[in-house]
């Protein structure tokens, strides 16, 4: 007998309250429901079950709208009742509840959880939704040309639209519904005042010290998207953002802290994906490191595995991932993570960081691939990473610099250089013997 799991669920008899483990089932990827068998999976059998063989399917149909195949399964003289349940693309309810299967445990859906899975289920994202109160006024007809100027330089669009009004292009970008009125997209790409009608439609930026309680100075970034993926990179390239010079022969080049592209589809990935029924997009700089958290969790078809390699693209705004396409904003759907991590490589810092954090998903751009933290991760000790803080400052070290800081003897120095070269973190260089010295990778 199988264990229980995502998929499998026993109980010893049967009850009407089991009808939400049904829906749970069907909620979520389908399963089997064993009537029968206790919750240690000793099959303990049934009586009756000619009569629940016989109501069983009717109470499916008529109280969930659900149709299950029952198996009626014997072992050691002992009958159950296996129930096969399918997953079901539309929402399903046990008088008017939903519950869905999530591991091992059923959960019923609420609040936003439950709009978001009826919007899923029905094929629909947030930002489809019309607005009943919106009217055409409170469109922004500069930013319709700023899109227009955007999606003809990308080539995605025809020169002909150039002559459209703004009702044919927004009908065009299917920005609005069969009744005439304007979608959420269409207010959040080119609305006035998106605030009006999204009260996190908007973007905090923060400069940190050494810690999140020490915020130095602060920018709240407002508009509708067309416009507010410009503003961002301006304000965090001209206030937050060092720059380093350098000489391309006698051109003066000046370039951020981070690559602009890796910062520019950090921005784009975190708007596109932004659950903009909950808080706000927050990027926050720090001296080492900057993140951006956009609320939202991660579709449930992806992980963060398969976020880092080559994935279809699942914008939980549908619209304005096509409209940002359209602008050239967007390269190719489910490439943003594959160019931040390139370019981060590329221009030699860490690989981005991705995680899970408070209900939403944050992406951090590191300086230094050599932080204590990635240090503790590699399983450095104290005195690699003291040795570290030293390289960093100077430069270089050998066998004799690195038994003086760390008070051990030669053969520890060398034991743990030699371990810091089998990580990546050290090189070898200049003559061997007394002449050798160490860099970091």
């Amino acid at each position: 007998m199988n264990k229980e799991s995502q998929n499998i669920e026993w109980k010893p008899g049967w009850r009407d309250e089991y009808l939400k483990w049904v829906c749970g089932f069907a909620n979520a990827q389908g399963g089997r429901l064993f009537i029968g068998i206790d919750d240690k999976g000793a099959i303990t059998g049934i009586d009756k079950y000619d009569k629940l063989l016989e109501d069983l399917p009717n109470k499916f149909r008529d109280i969930l709208g659900v149709y299950a195949d029952i198996n009626l399964q014997e072992e050691r003289g002992e009958k159950y009742l296996e129930i096969i349940i399918p997953r079901y693309d539309v929402p399903i309810s046990v008088r008017g509840k939903y519950f869905v299967r999530t591991g091992s445990t059923l959960q019923e859906l609420k609040g936003p959880a439950l709009n978001e899975f009826i919007l899923k289920r029905t094929g629909k994202s947030w930002d489809e939704l019309p607005v009943e109160s919106a009217t055409f006024d409170d469109i922004d007809e500069t930013a319709i040309k700023s899109f227009i100027k955007k999606a003809l330089k990308s080539l995605r669009i025809a020169p002909s639209v150039m002559e459209d009004n703004t009702r044919t292009i927004l009908g065009n970008l299917h920005l609005i519904n069969h009744n005439g009125k304007l979608k959420n997209a269409a207010l959040l790409l080119f609305g006035k005042d998106p605030l009006k009608y999204f009260t996190s439609a908007y973007v905090k930026i923060g400069r940190f010290g050494e810690s999140d309680a020490d915020l130095k100075y602060q920018d709240v970034v407002e508009g509708n998207l067309i416009e507010i993926v410009d503003k961002v990179l301006d304000i965090l390239l001209g206030k937050y953002l060092n720059k380093s010079i350098r000489f391309d022969g006698v051109q003066r080049l000046e370039e951020p802290e981070f690559p602009e592209p890796a910062l520019r589809e950090a921005v784009l990935n975190a708007i596109v994906h932004k659950d903009y029924k909950g808080s706000t997009i927050q990027l926050s700089i720090y001296n080492d490191r900057l993140s951006i958290w956009n609320p939202g969790t991660l579709p449930e078809e992806l992980n963060i595995e398969i976020l880092k390699g080559k994935h279809p693209s699942f914008p939980r705004n549908k619209n304005v991932a096509e409209v940002f396409f359209k602008a050239g904003f967007i390269e190719a759907w489910g490439r943003g993570i594959a160019v931040m991590m390139d370019t981060c490589l590329k221009a030699g810092l860490p690989e981005p960081l991705i995680e899970e954090v408070a209900g939403g998903i944050q992406i951090t751009l590191r300086k230094d691939k050599f932080s204590k933290n990635d240090l503790i991760q590699l399983g450095l000790n104290e005195r690699q990473i003291k040795a570290v803080g030293y390289l960093k400052q100077n430069g270089n070290i050998n066998n004799s610099i690195y038994q003086q800081i760390n008070g051990v003897g030669k053969s520890s120095a060398t034991e743990d250089m030699h371990i810091m070269i089998e990580k990546g973190v050290l090189k070898q260089t200049g003559s061997k013997g007394r002449g050798t010295k160490y860099e970091l990778q």
